[in-house]
């Protein structure tokens, strides 16, 4: 008997609800680089923002490779078909957004740098024209058009298809896999295999390639996002492994823990990055909380979280026109708001409160109401009484899969 994963539904809706958090923090943290920065900077939000910035994206990546697992076992879920309804609902986005949705952060960006006159009509004008901009205007300007935040559609685009590619082998692969390699090997194999990769991609591909979010031009967020979503695809079709997690939550939880606390440690050890041990040992540690905080996220919520909330087909609707707004809110309300003297907190949670209310009125009232603007924000055509559509690709999940594994006994924007 198949059911739906409400876990992965409400995951969704948290890691993006993190995603506009990390990215109003992105202001007021010190000495990181953001589209915009306000007066306001705070060493201490480093800390915080550390812990988070090594699993958001993973995780929002592992999600999707989840969801599309779920979504592909579906009876009317054929390849071809799959990648085109996948491709209207990512490129379509994609293109408005940065036509209409980005530009705003753009020209804040471009104005604050002194790079244009104020002025938005004349900026738009110049920026449908699709020339490059002289370097250093704003993000992306050397492109004529920037994405901006989302990059992460035109990423999850390739790797859809991608998968889609590999899926004929992929399904090979596991019917062995399922036949003759014993639960607990399984298990053994997922717990330590990704640790280990990612830590050889942060110790040996990311100083070489730092993440650009180029698309074309950038190998270690491939090998890093590229890996979550195809380990999340793969996930969703074991049961054995989910219930392997949810026994191990706990010492799961506690290697995470241990693997943060040992990189802030040597965060605090000054020098370390010139040391190969020392450096060799930060990055064992990333790598290692990156993996286990996603483990814990996806254990912890199958035990707590996996049940039907009555707000959450509204919630899983939402995401998709929030996160495509939500970045174009917070970079023009610090433009607006800086130039009054406010303190910081008082800035900060003016910023905070006119994105969600900015995201949540231009969603509730426009988007979800009007067809052509939910075409273009990724939606299903026709509402649906607050029930997210099937085909939308940040909501996108169908039952869950009945299991074909043996018994156990026998697995920075």
């Amino acid at each position: 008997m198949t059911h739906r994963r409400h876990d992965i539904d409400v995951l969704r809706t948290l890691a993006f609800a993190v995603l506009i958090l990390y990215h109003v923090a992105m202001v007021y943290v010190a000495d990181w680089g953001f589209h915009i920065k306000s007066e306001h900077q705070w060493a201490w939000l480093e800390w915080p923002m550390v812990g988070v910035n090594r699993w958001r994206m993973p995780l929002i990546f592992m999600l999707s490779g989840i969801a599309i697992g779920f979504a592909l076992g579906k009876p009317d879920s054929g390849g071809w078909t799959f990648a085109s309804r996948r491709t209207q609902r990512l490129l379509l986005p994609l293109g408005f957004g940065m036509l209409a949705i980005v530009p705003i952060q753009a020209y804040c960006e471009a104005v604050s740098n002194g790079a244009v006159e104020p002025g938005f009509a004349a900026f738009m004008f110049r920026y449908l024209q699709f020339r490059p901009w002289p370097e250093g205007s704003f993000t992306g300007a050397s492109h004529g058009v920037t994405w901006n935040h989302l990059w992460y559609l035109a990423y999850l685009w390739v790797y859809t298809l991608l998968l889609l590619c590999l899926r004929p082998m992929g399904s090979w692969a596991a019917r062995h896999a399922a036949a003759w390699l014993p639960a607990r090997t399984a298990t053994a194999l997922l717990l330590t295999l990704p640790a280990l990769y990612f830590f050889a991609t942060l110790h040996w591909i990311e100083p070489a390639f730092p993440e650009t979010h180029a698309l074309l031009d950038d190998p270690y967020a491939h090998a890093k996002y590229f890996a979550m979503f195809l380990l999340g695809f793969g996930l969703s079709r074991s049961e054995v492994l989910w219930q392997a997690l949810d026994q191990l939550r706990w010492q799961v939880f506690a290697i995470a823990l241990l693997a943060l606390s040992s990189f802030l440690a040597l965060r605090l050890a000054s020098g370390f990055e010139s040391d190969f041990n020392g450096l060799a040992l930060a990055n064992a540690a990333q790598g290692t909380y990156l993996w286990f905080a996603v483990l814990t996220i996806l254990a912890f919520a199958r035990r707590w979280l996996n049940r039907p909330f009555r707000w959450l087909p509204y919630a899983n609707e939402a995401v998709y026109p929030w996160y495509i707004l939500h970045q174009s809110l917070i970079v023009p309300l610090v433009f607006v708001l800086m130039p009054l003297g406010l303190s910081g907190p008082a800035e900060a949670g003016l910023v905070l409160a006119g994105t969600v209310v900015g995201c949540g009125l231009a969603h509730h009232l426009l988007i979800r109401r009007i067809r052509v603007l939910r075409l273009l924000f990724g939606l299903d055509p026709s509402p649906r009484d607050g029930v997210p559509s099937s085909s939308n690709p940040v909501s996108q999940q169908a039952s869950y899969p009945p299991t074909t594994d043996p018994q156990p006994g026998r697995t920075r924007s």
